[in-house]
């Protein structure tokens, strides 16, 4: 279960917001703070990221994500599921704004959008914060460069109940738009947290972790490979694998056999197989 308790930084309120209102410029600060969002500089300024989608917008209500407010457009808006979920979310006391059709369009990243988004903080959590008693096992991906991938992964995760993500060394924005879509909604319900590989190692060596490493060049085949608890599987970069120094913290080294003429499997794919070779030993 994530671990709101930690911020990387206090995030700032989401404008000055007066329930009620519908808003119908394009100029309308409110409007300019919602589509800054779009771009990583803003996310990382005001701690903040954009949900959009009637599914993900429900499941970080259900998670009791932080929502700084849901931003709607009637006329693209059918579903009666979302409707009562903004009477709920109004009921409560998080801010819901209604816009027009072609300013809700003008926020949306989607062709056909069903007129729901949410503004939710971002909830980071330290690494410190973790242990073997509240991450039995996870994964560790090494400067992942696609956030697509990083999200698709966090379902993965959700998919074989393992603890959360750690991304090392890491510049990718779990927070982009394509991972939050991608995460089918589990970013808001696992711990995400980005360290040095330098502190990961100094983090897991004294809990115990035990270290799994995958590349070509491993050993082992990683059907039989040892998956003991507390676990961490350490998944190299797309472009370089796993560098001599990572290997050598691993307790193994595993290989995941490959028939084709393709060198590697896409970062989301091989971390996929490995996640669901750890969950079948169970």
């Amino acid at each position: 279960m994530k671990d709101n308790s930690r911020q990387q930084k206090p995030a700032r309120r989401f404008g000055n917001l007066r329930a009620g209102e519908t808003i119908t410029s394009r100029a309308n600060p409110r409007v300019k703070q919602m589509r800054a969002l779009r771009q990583r500089k803003a996310r990382d300024a005001d701690g903040l990221y954009l949900v959009e989608g009637i599914r993900h917008v429900g499941e970080a209500v259900e998670a009791h994500a932080p929502i700084e407010c849901i931003c709607y457009a009637p006329d693209r808006l059918t579903s009666d599921f979302a409707r009562d979920l903004i009477r709920q979310q109004s009921a409560r006391g998080v801010p819901c704004y209604e816009s027009t059709a072609d300013i809700f369009d003008s926020l949306s990243e989607k062709e056909n959008p069903q007129g729901i988004l949410a503004v939710v903080r971002q909830q980071r959590t330290a690494l410190a914060d973790l242990s073997p008693q509240n991450f039995a096992w996870g994964v560790a991906l090494v400067a992942p460069q696609d956030a697509g991938n990083v999200g698709s992964i966090l379902r993965t995760i959700d998919a074989v109940g393992a603890s959360g993500l750690l991304l090392i060394d890491s510049s990718v924005d779990p927070y982009h738009p394509s991972s939050v879509r991608a995460s089918m909604g589990a970013i808001f319900w696992y711990p995400i947290v980005t360290a040095s590989f330098a502190e990961f190692v100094r983090w897991a060596k004294p809990h115990a972790y035990r270290i799994v490493g995958t590349s070509a060049r491993g050993k082992v085949d990683y059907r039989e490979a040892d998956y003991a608890r507390p676990l961490i599987v350490l998944m190299g970069s797309e472009r370089e694998g796993l560098s001599q120094e990572q290997v050598s913290t691993c307790d193994q080294l595993v290989r995941i056999p490959m028939r084709g003429r393709v060198s590697s499997l896409n970062l989301s794919v091989a971390t996929g197989i490995m996640l669901h070779e750890v969950k079948r030993t169970e």
